[in-house]
């Protein structure tokens, strides 16, 4: 009988203190899918000095011309991938009110409509696991989970946003994890 697969989908993978030296130190990653085939996710803690306007060689609607950029992963740092909360345009449901985009078509589509109380994170870049990879990962404890929420996605301050989370889940482990220094050798 083959094993059943728990879907991380909709949750935020926070470093677990043991990816020191990796692309992922001190990382919240949001998994968008997760399945038997591997995993997609965006880091939400890494933006960019880049602007929209300088990346994306399109027409862009004024207001997302200097619309910041964040890094999504080292996984194909040119592809672009889009977070937004518009319920009209199409997209990945990946929590409530939480969708991912890729085309950019629809990027610039939801530039002309966006509305005050509409949100959106672009990315350059993922994060991706092939099969079985961050079930692995999961199994050797590199990560701690978190539910993710609108508010933790679109506005916890995303240079912070590790030890926030961190804090917020409450335990004695991850407070302790968030108040370490980056180097263990400052201790």
């Amino acid at each position: 009988m083959p094993k059943s697969h728990l879907s991380l989908r909709g949750q935020l993978l926070l470093d677990g203190g043991k990816l020191r030296g990796s692309a992922f130190h001190r990382s919240v990653v949001l998994i968008c899918q997760h399945d038997p085939q591997g995993a997609f996710g965006l880091v939400l803690n890494q933006p960019t000095e880049k602007k929209l306007r300088e990346v994306i060689d399109a027409d862009l609607p004024e207001r997302l011309e200097d619309h910041p950029l964040f890094g999504g992963g080292p996984v194909q740092p040119s592809a672009m991938s889009f977070l937004h909360s518009d319920l009209f345009l199409p997209g990945a449901n990946v929590i409530e009110n939480l969708n991912l985009g890729h085309d950019l078509e629809e990027l610039v589509a939801l530039g002309k409509s966006w509305s005050a109380s509409q949100q959106l994170r672009v990315f350059a870049g993922y994060a991706g696991w092939a099969p079985g990879q961050l079930d692995d990962e999961m199994r050797r404890e590199s990560w701690i989970t978190h539910p993710a929420t609108i508010d933790l996605v679109f506005h916890a301050p995303s240079e912070d946003l590790w030890p926030f989370i961190l804090r917020q889940k409450g335990d004695w482990q991850s407070r302790l994890l968030a108040g370490a220094p980056e180097d263990l050798s400052w201790n």
